[in-house]
């Protein structure tokens, strides 16, 4: 019996997808990785910097730089390519010209007879995420969007650095959009067990829950700080798709924050949007409803909302050509 070959398709080597490749080498997590770009001597550039650097690796990975018919026997395909938010855009502005670019990448694919896993990263995440599912025909367990994962990343190291805790025993999320109306879950939030909430009660002289907005504020507008300084974010989102994958190739039911599509969980329905879920080998295995609160429940339907109400012309124009 032959041992199965895990494969991955990065389409998109710019600034997130190069950061991805080197991530996902450094941990050794694929047998095989591959890059598709438009500019072509990007990525075999790409694909020989990598292989220079495979005798430092943990393991033995085969890079090249390929074509779209090397997603015919890929794991998963990952989405990176499209156009880049600029100084003083949200990610919404982004939707018609990424859409666009994104039927031609998504069709592209699927002609090869792919039968895998979409990761998509590009943004509107979400709105992108559902276009793909879309285009592709393939089953929504099979499409996930990146989401919330680096939002939630974002708001675990802030409450590690509020807390003096590694942020890797935080336990909080952010859900809903990945964007401007993406929500905090306060009440769901614990420290190595215990509610932030109480945590704050019980050091009243060393915390205050007034300057828990202080500490979301930082994290929603994070991606705006950073893009001013360089330009672009690409370090976090690609270590948080590598987690991503991980869980994905090793069937670890890991629980993170992705764009999942919503059949009336926390009373949505057809929206793909950042909430937690359980990531497997055969993709999305169930979405989780935490108990929110009764704002906490209103803000997660107004962002919701918000991405349904930018969804709709694009599928229109779409579904009547």
């Amino acid at each position: 019996m032959m041992e199965h070959i895990n494969r991955v398709v990065v389409v998109g080597t710019g600034a997130v997808g190069s950061s991805y490749a080197f991530a996902l080498l450094n941990q050794g997590i694929a047998d095989e990785l591959v890059l598709v770009d438009l500019h072509k001597e990007k990525a075999e550039g790409d694909a020989m910097d990598l292989n220079h650097g495979l005798a430092f690796a943990p393991s033995s990975t085969k890079i090249w730089n390929g074509e779209y018919a090397d997603c015919k026997t890929a794991d998963i395909v990952v989405i990176t390519a499209g156009a880049n938010q600029q100084p003083g855009e949200t990610r919404l502005d982004l939707v018609v010209k990424n859409t666009s670019i994104f039927r031609d990448i998504i069709y592209s694919v699927m002609e090869s007879g792919f039968d895998g896993i979409f990761i998509v990263a590009t943004n509107p995440v979400d709105i992108l995420t559902y276009m793909t599912w879309e285009f592709s025909g393939l089953p929504v367990h099979r499409v996930i969007g990146s989401g919330t994962i680096l939002d939630t990343a974002r708001l675990r190291y802030q409450l590690g650095e509020y807390f003096q805790i590694d942020s890797r025993n935080i336990h909080a999320y952010i859900m809903g959009e990945h964007g401007d109306s993406e929500v905090p879950i306060w009440s769901q939030a614990r420290v190595g067990g215990c509610s932030i909430l109480e945590r704050i009660q019980r050091f009243p002289n060393q915390y205050h829950t007034e300057e828990l907005e202080d500490l979301f504020i930082q994290v929603r507008d994070a991606a705006y700080h950073i893009i001013d300084r360089k330009g672009a974010t690409h370090y976090g989102i690609a270590m948080g798709l590598v987690r991503l994958t991980k869980a994905i190739l090793h069937n670890e039911n890991a629980v993170l924050t992705i764009s999942s599509y919503l059949r009336n969980q926390y009373g949505q329905d057809d929206v793909y949007v950042g909430v937690p879920a359980v990531v497997n080998r055969s993709g999305v295995r169930e979405v989780i409803e935490l108990n929110l609160n009764e704002e906490e429940m209103k803000k997660f339907e107004a962002s919701t909302l918000l991405l349904k109400g930018t969804l709709a012309p694009v599928l229109k124009k779409y579904r009547n050509e």
